[in-house]
């Protein structure tokens, strides 16, 4: 990736420009301030999730989860590293599917823990079920290489 990449502010759902040598930089979303390429989990809701699958260069792993679902809850620290693991390359955020049940049925969610992979505006992959840190960084690794070809 050459020049910019559109990445959406997951705390305003701003959509910022920022040149791609500056994505190690730690850039800030040019609405709210808050840094987007940081290798924090973010909470979305529907409409953010809906911008940022559709706008963002940048691969967007999305975590489909729900606060009595054991395994989710078990996953999250290790969900959180791999975040730490791949930035500023990739993005990581979650979605309650308990508060925003409509976005179960959009995306077909028939069991949670699910990842979600996405990037340039379409779904790349999927993952069900609880992994560790390291199993999560290498499935978007190997999903961002095929996808940017």
């Amino acid at each position: 990736m050459s020049g910019s990449a559109k990445v959406t502010c997951l705390e305003c759902s701003a959509v910022n420009r920022v040149p791609v040598d500056r994505l190690t930089a730690g850039p800030k979303c040019g609405v709210c301030g808050a840094k987007l390429t940081d290798g924090k989990v973010r909470a979305l809701d529907p409409k953010a999730l809906d911008k940022a699958t559709k706008s963002d260069d940048l691969p967007l792993l999305v975590d489909f989860w729900a606060p009595w679902c054991g395994p989710c809850r078990m996953m999250a620290p290790q969900f959180e590293q791999a975040a730490r693991m791949l930035a500023p390359n990739a993005r990581f955020a979650k979605i309650d599917t308990q508060d925003f049940p409509q976005v179960s049925q959009k995306f077909g969610i028939r069991g949670i823990p699910l990842l979600i992979l996405f990037r340039g505006g379409k779904e790349v992959a999927r993952l069900s079920g609880a992994r560790p840190a390291q199993e999560i960084a290498d499935f978007v690794r190997s999903h961002s290489a095929a996808s940017a070809r």
